[in-house]
């Protein structure tokens, strides 16, 4: 169904009539976030009225679910009680775990959004300490009378599409599929993209199962040339979004560095999570939880890219493969703590997932790592000829077709069995996965293991329930 973002506008004031008093805007507290790899510090930038209302849930404001690298609470100055709270990751964060926050000072702009108090609030920011407990690092006072705070309003999108409407954005999780380098003559094809998306989202359990909790939206602000920026080719694109290939030198990650773009772009739907689509056929993609996931919507592994990094952005699932480069400096295991990721632990004996571990499992659980971890050093030295030698996608795309078969082969003696299988999280030994196979290790068409299920259900109950 299409409508425009006035229309649009109207139809969530009237689904939220139901709910008893108007359901407050939402505010967004936009920072710059800068530091090194040691230090960091946070500086307030602007405060901004978006133009929808709040479509949290609030039967749940406050988080419990012990997800994100940092944490905000929203406390109310007059009671001393937080109305509000989530966990979050940032890309700052990201850049922070870099070799190059070793080496320069950076800052980012980043959001926090949360419903318009209705009196002072202060904003306390948190981050995870050496033994994983949160500790305040900033604090910001926010008065909803300040006339400082923008209230102007952004830019329309354009055409507003509600792929799937099953209800009050208050009582469903609400979802923005957001297009990046499609031109005007091309929003059929955005049209296209996202539905087809969305399709392959809900053929994957638990979201198979969870359809009618979700609301979901699609726009493409229209762009001046098709296409986003693949900074290593020469390709440079001003998408409205500001969506790029090779963020921190990873050939295949792709971000958007333009916080103000994105939020403005993002504004009139209303969104608890955002996957940018963007207008590319190149293998990439990218998830932050709680910011945003992106998919390279023309790339023949869309339907694994689009679901891996889904589950970043949505329940900050660790990656459990760790033969493959990142753009990130991992550390040593044997030196960590627990890691708070649901899916990925330093215990051999799995006790962080006991209740779902499969009965008479050895611990730690055997299974084929040698012949795997062999076979995965030849793929990434073919892998990196290709891209080295800008062949075409096509052999990209081969070459992990190959890589598919072989992992299915592999690991398929331990399928379904749920046990503590060492090789996770970048780390080849003193970190477990859950599964032999789970779409957060390989491209193999296993969807999510167990653990992950669980942990996805968790949030989405978060965005629905009572």
């Amino acid at each position: 169904m299409k409508r425009s973002a006035a229309l649009l506008l109207s139809l969530l004031l009237s689904a939220t009539a139901g709910r008893g008093a108007e359901p407050p805007r939402t505010l967004r507290l936009d920072l710059i976030h800068s530091g090194t790899a040691s230090d960091e510090q946070f500086a307030l930038e602007r405060l901004v009225l978006e133009p929808l209302p709040w479509p949290g849930n609030p039967a749940r404001p406050l988080d419990d679910t012990n997800l994100g690298p940092y944490f905000f609470e929203v406390i109310d100055r007059s009671t001393q009680r937080p109305v509000y709270s989530r966990g979050y990751a940032s890309v700052f964060g990201e850049w922070q775990t870099t070799p190059e926050a070793g080496e320069v000072r950076r800052a980012f702009s980043e959001s926090l959004r949360f419903p318009l108090p209705a009196g002072p609030v202060r904003v306390v920011i948190e981050k995870r300490d050496s033994h994983n407990d949160f500790t305040e690092i900033a604090s910001f006072r926010v008065d909803p009378a300040d006339p400082q705070i923008d209230r102007s309003t952004p830019p329309a999108p354009g055409r507003v599409l509600a792929l799937e409407q099953h209800g009050d954005p208050a009582q469903k999780v609400d979802i923005l599929l957001l297009g990046d380098g499609y031109t005007a003559g091309e929003e059929a094809q955005f049209e296209a993209d996202a539905r087809r998306l969305a399709e392959l989202l809900f053929a994957v359990s638990p979201f198979r199962e969870h359809r009618g909790d979700f609301n979901l939206w699609a726009y493409a602000p229209p762009a001046a040339e098709s296409g986003i920026s693949r900074p290593s080719t020469g390709l440079y694109r001003r998408s409205p979004v500001g969506a790029s290939y090779d963020a921190f030198g990873s050939e295949r990650y792709v971000l958007s560095f333009d916080n103000h773009a994105f939020r403005d772009a993002a504004a009139y739907a209303p969104y608890d999570f955002v996957e940018i689509v963007t207008h590319s056929a190149t293998y990439g993609g990218g998830g932050i939880y709680q910011l945003y996931a992106t998919v390279a919507a023309g790339s023949a592994w869309a339907p694994y890219i689009f679901v891996h990094e889904f589950g970043h952005h949505f329940a900050a699932l660790a990656d459990e493969y760790y033969t493959s480069p990142v753009a990130y400096q991992a550390g040593d295991a044997a030196s960590q703590p627990e890691p708070w990721e649901k899916n990925v632990t330093a215990d051999p004996t799995g006790r962080k997932w006991q209740a779902l571990l499969s009965p008479g499992v050895a611990l730690p659980t055997p299974w084929a790592k040698e012949s795997f971890e062999t076979y995965e050093r030849d793929v990434q030295a073919r892998r990196r000829a290709i891209r080295a030698e800008r062949r075409p996608e096509a052999e990209m795309d081969a070459l992990f077709r190959e890589e598919q078969a072989k992992a299915t082969e592999l690991l398929r003696p331990r399928a379904g069995q749920v046990g503590a299988f060492e090789g996770a999280d970048y780390q080849a030994r003193g970190l477990y996965r859950p599964q032999a196979d789970c779409i957060m290790f390989t491209r193999d068409e296993v969807g999510f293991c167990a653990v992950c299920r669980r942990a996805i259900e968790e949030v989405i109950a978060l965005y629905t329930g009572p």
